[in-house]
């Protein structure tokens, strides 16, 4: 048995749907099919019920659920324990953040929220979306900062995660700018002429978003992909140098659209946008009456106030 067919499992669990989990989890729907299978082959039971829509657990899934999560909060345990993670005070607020945001918006807002708050004692471990988000599920952090879109939704239930909105975030096109401060490539391209594109690699949180802003364009894009990454920080150096158009979110760029002698610059490539809620999720406090996890009382006192300062959602 290997730890990622259980984390295969808990996405399967969480999103309630193969072909979703398949995505979220960066391999093909068939191959996930066979890892949920070895699964269970390796537990000797069916531990999802393939004749409902949406899936759902069976009696033995469901038991298998908890035990997973506790295997996988075991091993991040013991991974933070040879990190040296243990050693850290008892009152760090543990956060999990995607590489773009961890960059961009939280050491801003960090700063706004101690202005307010009181100094933290903060730790931060940056990964891509879905990596931060199972984070929190797994139990090896405590708070979580993510994108969200209404199409392309978290799927974490209500009745155990609060979530707070902290703000937006637009993501367009951009490519290099020439001497006057105008993009070398513009968007849309055409069928005989498409634009050449920098993409984030499939599964990744923006590449969705890339996709769905590509769907609601008015006008087709016509895009020709020539290099891709699952790093907003690498398509921008890749747009940068010249290489074709990325689609960044506005706060990954602010100092490349200000004229820089010597350097190279961005500028929009196109009108084409997408606006992205900023979401804070926590899990809720002793939302399993049976195994609650131990408190951080600045962690509870830091959701309260910022609950009260920023729109609560419902």
């Amino acid at each position: 048995m290997e730890s990622k067919w259980l984390e295969d499992f808990v996405t399967l669990s969480e999103t309630r749907s193969f072909s979703r989990a398949a995505e979220l989890r960066n391999v093909t729907q068939p191959a996930f099919s066979r890892r949920i299978q070895a699964l269970e082959a390796w537990a000797g039971a069916d531990l999802i019920d393939r004749t409902s829509y949406p899936t759902k657990l069976t009696p033995a899934g469901q038991v298998f659920y908890e035990q997973a999560m506790e295997m996988l909060a075991s091993i991040n345990a013991t991974r933070a324990l040879l990190r040296g993670k243990s050693a850290a005070h008892p009152e760090t607020i543990d956060f999990a953040v995607p590489h773009t945001l961890a960059m961009t918006f939280f050491p801003q807002w960090l700063t706004e929220v101690e202005k307010g708050f009181g100094p933290l004692l903060t730790r931060l471990s940056a990964f891509n979306v879905h990596d931060a988000v199972m984070q929190l599920v797994n139990g090896g952090c405590d708070l979580v900062i993510v994108y969200n879109h209404p199409r392309q939704p978290m799927h974490l239930d209500p009745q155990r995660y609060d979530t707070i909105t902290l703000g937006s975030e637009t993501m367009r096109a951009y490519a290099q700018a020439d001497g006057e401060g105008q993009p070398i490539i513009k968007l849309p391209g055409s069928r005989s002429k498409p634009v050449p594109f920098l993409s984030y690699t499939p599964g990744a949180y923006l590449a969705r978003m890339v996709d769905v802003l590509a769907t609601e364009s008015p006008r087709p894009l016509h895009l020709l992909k020539r290099f891709e990454t699952d790093m907003a920080e690498v398509l921008k150096m890749m747009a940068l140098a010249g290489h074709g158009v990325a689609f960044l979110p506005e706060s990954a760029v602010q100092r490349e659209l200000k004229p820089s002698p010597g350097k190279n610059t961005l500028a929009i490539a196109g009108e084409a946008s997408i606006e992205m809620e900023i979401r804070l999720i926590r899990e809720r406090p002793h939302w399993t009456a049976d195994k609650p996890r131990p408190s951080k009382a600045n962690l509870s006192a830091l959701w309260e106030y910022l609950a009260q300062i920023h729109t609560r959602l419902q």
